[in-house]
Formats: C-alpha cells, structure tokens, sequence
C-alpha cells in the first residue's frame, strides 16, 4: 500500500489500511482534483475527531474503513468516469459502491457508504440515519468551517499534511461543470443548481465565499 503522510494526534497516528482503503485512495486520486483529494482526506480526519468529541468511538456501529471510503469517496460524482446524468452527490455514491461490491464488501455496508454519500450536502438528515452517515457530514461540513473550534488542537498539523490549495474554489469549479453536463445532473434544489444561480447573480457562489470569510480562509 502506498504510504500517506498522517498528521500525528492523540486519537490515532495513522490512517486505517486494507484493501477497502487502498482502493477508496486509488480511485480518488484517480479522479480528482488535488484540492479536492486532500479536502476528501481532511474530512476523514475531521470525522474521527468529531466522532471522539461524541464519545462515539468504541460504539458497535463505529467502523473507521468504512468512514475512510465514505469520506475520500464522496466527491467522485465530480471526476472523469461520472456519467453526468444524475446529482453528483448520487453519482459520487453510485461510483462508490460499485467499487466496494466489487471488493466484495457486504451489501449492508454498501448501503451505508452509499447513503452517507449521497446525503453529505444535505442538511438536518444525516444526523437522523446511521452513525456512518452522521459522522461523514460532520467531517465534511468541518472542512467549510462548522464546528471549527472541535478540532483547533490538530488542525494546524492536519492542514500542514493536507493544505487547502483554494479547494472552495476548485470544488466550485467541478461541481458546476458536473451540473452542467446535463439539466437532470442540476436539478431545482440540488447544490448544483443553487451554485450555478449564485455564480450567474454575484459571480461567486456561497461555498467559496462562506469558506474565505470562515476560520480557515480558503
């Protein structure tokens, strides 16, 4: 497997391994834009420690491969070999879950990954479905800002390790160009849609701006 720089903590000084993780890695990297591959990975850690602050850890439902994929996974929709017919939000957790049925994982985890990647943008859900889905939210949510202060001790290492590089605006980027590959992959009321609508009226959309005027500036 190949080594990835990890941001030593107090919870756990290295990223989980196995084949389930080495394939997650290989098809994000694959596929996105390095801004947006280290906000993936960022999100994985801020998920772990969020899961710490709610003393979630050791809960029977806590299962950290499975946290990783559903973190580094859920922008895929964003990449080459999404079809651009649906929300990359669906696309990205499609893509997933082709990869770990093909992996041979069980179909109940399937699911799990599926849905807390296809719920990440939405608000006020996830935290009535599973834990999986709860803690990929909050991970990813983290990285624009939410809830900052949960992670202030470990964040200056885990930025050091994966730097930002403008990921608001690169994501932006990719998002839009997703959604405008079809009307169906932008529908009313999905983040594409919404985006395209800002960028159209202000010439910036809410996600780079909320992320430059947030604690971490980019």
């Amino acid at each position: 497997m190949t080594e990835l720089p990890a941001p030593s903590n107090r919870l756990h000084d290295a990223l989980p391994t196995g084949p389930l993780v080495e394939a997650s890695l290989s098809a994000a990297r694959a596929a996105l834009h390095p801004s947006v591959l280290n906000h993936c990975i960022r999100g994985f850690y801020w998920s772990r420690l969020f899961a710490a602050h709610k003393g979630v850890l050791n809960d029977a439902d806590y299962n950290e491969e499975l946290l990783f994929a559903a973190n580094v996974m859920h922008d895929l929709g964003t990449g080459p070999d999404a079809p651009g017919l649906l929300r990359f939000e669906m696309e990205s957790a499609d893509l997933a879950a082709a990869l770990l049925t093909g992996l041979g994982a069980p179909a109940g985890d399937v699911d799990k990954v599926w849905e807390a990647i296809a719920l990440h943008t939405t608000p006020q859900i996830p935290e009535r479905m599973g834990l999986l889905t709860y803690l990929t939210y909050e991970g990813i949510w983290i990285d624009f800002g939410k809830n900052a202060d949960l992670v202030a001790e470990e964040q200056n290492q885990i930025h050091a390790a994966y730097p930002r590089l403008q990921m608001a605006r690169h994501l932006a980027d990719e998002v839009l160009a997703h959604g405008a590959r079809s009307e169906t992959a932008a529908p009313p009321y999905a983040l594409a849609f919404h985006l395209a609508q800002e960028l159209a009226a202000d010439g910036v959309t809410t996600m780079e701006r909320g992320v430059v005027g947030g604690p971490w500036r980019e």
